[in-house]
């Protein structure tokens, strides 16, 4: 189903939302890549609340450009980097506002405690999400492009953090990672024998088993923190 979130400044943002079958255990704000909410983020979604969690996931361009829904190839890309330089060229608190009325929501309507996580550049936002977004009790960014600049290492997260990386990411060098890793000895970091964008099984760079072994420490880490 789709509900329209209200930000701060009275901003109407959609976000696609996924109902677990019984009572929630809590909820999951799931954060899209550079290719709006599209199948694959609506499928991650639904994945979380086949495991008892209420799943939002806002359209992060939506300030910028109405019902973005993007696929992956070149000319994709390119749309998806554009509209993401044009969210991030917005003032403070710009899209930080509309992930904040998405925990806001997923608290009151699930009742329980809330998580988030994110893809990419939703692995960025997840990233400040955790510094930045009030009443987020677990943050778990997939290769967040950005994370391991010098600005963004600077941040200081508010709830427990796990990050997955891949070891071949040419967006994300590794060199960077251990800066990262080095700088926030708190959070849980792991690496995978993959490429950038391994979660996603709509994409060439997809790998089954490090997606899997990431899902399972993704679930655990919610379980622990959210119950």
């Amino acid at each position: 189903m789709s509900v329209n979130l209200i930000a701060s400044d009275g901003f109407e943002c959609p976000a696609y939302v996924a109902h677990p079958k019984g009572a929630p255990k809590g909820a999951v704000v799931v954060v899209q890549e550079i290719f709006g909410v599209n199948p694959h983020i609506r499928e991650v979604a639904d994945g979380y609340a086949a495991q008892g969690y209420l799943a939002v996931a806002p359209a992060t361009f939506q300030r910028v450009k109405h019902g973005v829904v993007l696929g992956y190839t070149p000319d994709d890309m390119q749309a998806g980097s554009a509209l993401k330089a044009a969210v991030e060229a917005m003032p403070a608190p710009g899209v930080m506002a509309d992930i904040q009325a998405a925990v806001d929501y997923a608290a009151k309507t699930s009742g329980g405690k809330v998580g988030i996580v994110g893809y990419c550049w939703g692995g960025l936002l997840t990233w400040r999400s955790a510094a930045l977004v009030k009443g987020v009790r677990a943050a778990v960014a997939y290769y967040g492009g950005g994370t391991t600049t010098d600005e963004e290492i600077a941040r200081h997260p508010n709830c427990p953090v796990l990050a997955h990386y891949a070891d071949d990411d040419h967006w994300i060098p590794l060199e960077t990672v251990e800066k990262f890793k080095h700088a926030h000895p708190e959070v849980e970091l792991y690496l995978y024998p993959a490429h950038h964008g391994f979660n996603c099984d709509h994409r060439g760079s997809y790998h089954e088993a490090s997606a899997k072994l990431a899902l399972e420490r993704t679930l655990a880490f919610f379980a622990k923190h959210l119950r």
